[in-house]
């Protein structure tokens, strides 16, 4: 897998508030950007979503795939590709903490396509993703506060 694309930002909510979001996979349509659906395949022992299918429609991407999740206590959620058909591979990561002003959200992102990408352009499309959906967790998060 190649090297992943970090970016931050900090939400003004507790961890478990904008962890909450974040695990309400059906809800996506409502704020990340180009998700048409999202439904939980199938959970773990505790309920928690453990594959979740999504249909994705960012032009000029149209995808189809579905993601495996760990948990990492009750700040990180991990994910890896389980299928796709425009992605080859994807792994990624929400990393939640707690500070003085709000919690600090790192998403962590790494993804391989079908189709022949330069580096640079694959990198410049992860910090894409990476930042709309930071942008579109903080509304959703402080817009439930």
């Amino acid at each position: 897998m190649p090297e992943q694309t970090t970016s931050s930002i900090v939400i003004d909510a507790t961890p478990a508030q904008v962890m909450a979001v974040i695990l309400d996979f059906p809800a996506y349509p409502a704020w990340a950007q180009g998700m048409k659906s999202a439904e939980v395949t199938a959970t773990d022992g505790e309920g928690r979503a453990e594959r979740v299918h999504f249909e994705l429609e960012a032009t000029p991407i149209k995808d189809s795939y579905t993601l495996a999740y760990t948990y990492v206590g009750t700040d990180t959620l991990r994910w890896t590709l389980a299928e796709g058909k425009m992605l080859r591979a994807m792994e990624g990561s929400y990393d939640l903490a707690a500070g003085p002003s709000g919690t600090t959200v790192t998403y962590h992102l790494s993804v391989d396509v079908a189709i022949p990408m330069i580096g640079m352009l694959r990198r410049k499309a992860e910090k894409v993703i990476i930042d709309t959906a930071l942008k579109g967790l903080k509304k959703r998060v402080e817009s439930l506060g």
